[in-house]
């Protein structure tokens, strides 16, 4: 979907709208996952993704965790990578390389230690004009400089919100939100309150951990890291249909899909945009195309002509 063409061929039964931004299908790719280089994005958006997403970066290149780091399970993977990126600089200029040859749409994604350098990172990116900036506070892996996630303390979700709305000017963003918290639909008010768009939920889930049997030690370098994959998937719809609820910006449910049933659960829930991320890793960047053919065979069949029937169809 990197050309006038492509769009044209994508199903119009697919096209949803987030934030202001037209999408062929709701399928965007997640962060994390393929989202370093413009060559890689590329080659997502030409498999069938609505949006493609960078991996979170910081103001400076990070080296992340040593491995081992990503560990697949039964139910899906554990990650602690650590957030490894070049930083903001490199990917600002990936950005302008992919917006240079691919019109699907392209998202941002930033983490910082504090306030202030969510708001320095933020203008770094910005200025290369991305459709989108998600702005992870959601890490299991990372806490603020109060020692608490960002995405679980309410005032600091605030301030950071705030500040990142600032930096971005006019570039829309969305705040990527985590279940470890006493209501994520209370976070997601917050969120909207000050300035977000769209709500991106959830981020992985833990920490988790598994331990090797023969050297009775956990796996990962890092002893824990973030769950994701099929085992989230019902935490994910929770998670949006009470975020629904709470804000009347769109949501990109996130977590657990690898099929065109699971991305159709999101989106009855409330999802407008539905992202995938393990599943690329498991199953190859061809899972867009399958989940694409599989949500318009379904709406064929029960005669839906839109994705806004769909919506939140689930509340009644």
């Amino acid at each position: 979907m990197c050309n006038s063409e492509q769009d044209a061929a994508a199903s119009k039964d697919l096209a949803v709208e987030l934030a202001g931004i037209k999408l062929a299908s709701p399928l965007v790719l997640a962060s994390g996952i393929l989202g370093v280089t413009a060559s890689s994005l590329k080659m997502v958006a030409e498999a069938g993704a609505g949006a493609v997403t960078l991996k979170s970066c910081s103001i400076g290149p990070r080296l992340g965790h040593p491995g081992p780091c990503v560990l697949p399970f039964e139910h899906g993977l554990l990650n602690a990578v650590g957030l490894s990126n070049p930083g903001a600089a490199q990917t600002a200029h990936e950005i302008l390389d992919y917006m240079g040859s691919c019109s699907t749409p392209v998202i941002a994604s930033v983490f910082a230690p504090t306030v202030e350098q969510f708001g320095k990172v933020t203008r770094v990116v910005a200025d290369a004009r991305p459709d989108l900036i998600e702005v992870n506070v959601s890490c299991p892996n990372v806490e603020s400089e109060f020692g608490t996630p960002f995405g679980a303390d309410e005032e600091t979700l605030a301030a950071v919100t705030r500040e990142v709305k600032r930096a971005a000017v006019d570039v829309p963003i969305s705040v990527k939100l985590t279940p470890n918290c006493q209501s994520i639909a209370r976070m997601a008010a917050i969120a909207e309150q000050f300035g977000a768009d769209a709500i991106t939920a959830i981020n992985s889930v833990g920490p988790g951990m598994i331990i090797d049997l023969n050297t009775r030690m956990p796996v990962l370098s890092n002893r824990a890291g973030g769950m994701s994959g099929p085992a989230i998937l019902p935490v994910a719809v929770r998670c949006v249909y009470d975020i629904y609820d709470a804000v009347d910006i769109p949501i990109i449910g996130t977590g657990g899909v690898s099929t065109a049933a699971d991305a159709l659960q999101l989106i009855m829930a409330g999802a407008t945009a539905v992202g995938v991320g393990t599943a690329v890793y498991t199953e190859g960047i061809e899972v867009f195309e399958q989940i694409n053919s599989e949500i318009d065979s379904f709406m064929e069949e029960k005669k839906i002509h839109s994705l806004d029937d769909l919506r939140g169809c689930a509340h009644g």
